[in-house]
């Protein structure tokens, strides 16, 4: 991911949950770091497509 994701984000006052289809860290080592991750309130990784589903829960749950 680039820094100018990462400055996105943190114009963001909102929650942010970085979402991988794929488990990265069963992946390529340069795959393993992620600027997202310094701003993010969750990660989910590994789930497949079901991950997107999972992190709109808990962005619901967060704002209740």
């Amino acid at each position: 991911t680039s820094i100018a994701i990462l400055d996105a984000l943190n114009a963001f006052e909102g929650k942010v949950i970085e979402v991988h289809i794929s488990n990265v860290h069963q992946r390529e080592a340069f795959r393993h770091h992620s600027y997202v991750s310094l701003r993010a309130d969750g990660v989910i990784a590994g789930l497949g497509t079901q991950g997107y589903h999972a992190a709109l829960e808990a962005i619901m749950a967060a704002a209740k």
